[in-house]
């Protein structure tokens, strides 16, 4: 809306001149948060890298990690990782590289940063969120959360790999709206990026349950 009286006082053509022809002309307001200097809204021509976007405008990484991951459109679009970088910001590019732009909303995470706990955090939202009409997503989302914590807690088990992909098979494309499909992406995205953390977590559990001390005047 903020962008028609421009269009209006300067005609179609010139808004139309702006950015990524021919789907993404024109520009858009970004929502940069998370691990860079200047988090803050942007606006800039569709087609911009983002690189340009998180390492120009909103200043870099705020210390000396580097990125790890970001996602590109708020909490509904797939994560993508460092070697995307330089994807331009349009529509059709950001499809094609797996994600979408979304609302817009770019959340910038630095190495160091835990993918699975990343990941747990926006499925309580979209847990919380979830307005219970649909069974698949009200149980499904809860199941999501549940099995996330026990990973997350270093209790989980290589099974709840196979657990989590199956629940945001019966999740997506399965409910009544968008929500359904947008809960998922967090999770499947992860799980294809950075599943070696989710394993890790499972192998640490495992190894503690190895260990664990015997109890107080147990027999040998």
């Amino acid at each position: 809306m903020a962008n028609l009286p421009h269009i209006l006082s300067r005609g179609h053509e010139w808004f139309a001149a702006i950015g990524s022809a021919p789907k993404s002309t024109g520009t858009r307001i970004f929502c940069v948060s998370g691990h860079v200097k200047r988090p803050g809204n942007y606006e800039v021509p569709m087609g911009i890298t983002f690189r340009e976007l998180i390492y120009e405008h909103a200043g870099g990484m705020r210390g000396q990690e580097t990125l790890k991951a970001f996602i590109p459109g708020g909490a509904s679009a797939p994560f993508l990782t460092q070697d995307h970088l330089d994807v331009k910001m349009d529509f059709e590019s950001v499809a094609q590289a797996g994600s979408m732009l979304g609302s817009g909303g770019v959340t910038v995470m630095e190495q160091g940063t835990s993918m699975v706990w990343a990941t747990l955090r926006l499925m309580e939202f979209f847990y919380h969120e979830s307005c219970g009409k649909c069974s698949p997503c009200r149980e499904g989302s809860s199941w999501l959360v549940q099995t996330l914590r026990r990973i997350v807690d270093k209790r989980g088990r290589m099974e709840d790999l196979e657990t989590l992909t199956d629940l945001c098979k019966n999740i997506a494309g399965r409910t009544v709206c968008a929500f359904g499909d947008a809960e998922v992406s967090p999770v499947m995205s992860t799980l294809k990026h950075w599943r070696h953390e989710y394993i890790e977590l499972i192998h640490a559990a495992e190894t503690a349950n190895l260990i664990r001390p015997e109890p107080v005047g147990a027999k040998r």
